[in-house]
């Protein structure tokens, strides 16, 4: 199987979540990563184990999404907004 093959039909998951060997990130599917982190469907940890992620880039994600919405999960987007995005929350945005 190659890297950017579908899993076998057997080890395919209908959860709505991206498969395991994403690598190309989209808006829809970095949302519905947070999405289901945030309804309690997959633990941080285990998003970041399931599509070798880093715990910095979903929590840069998901400040996209609080700070600016679906479209700041553009890659073009999350470039320009990188430096508003990196700056420490306020205390009113703090969770």
């Amino acid at each position: 199987m190659s890297f950017m093959s579908p899993p076998p039909k057997g080890l395919q998951r209908d959860d709505g979540l991206p498969p395991d060997d994403t690598v190309r990130w989209v808006p829809s599917r970095k949302a519905a990563v947070l999405k289901a982190i945030q309804d309690g469907r997959i633990s941080l940890e285990d998003a970041c184990t399931r599509w070798r992620l880093s715990i910095e880039e979903l929590r840069l994600w998901q400040r996209a999404m609080d700070r600016v919405g679906t479209p700041a999960l553009r890659v073009t987007r999350v470039q320009a907004y990188r430096p508003l995005l990196e700056q420490t929350p306020s205390r009113s945005e703090e969770k």
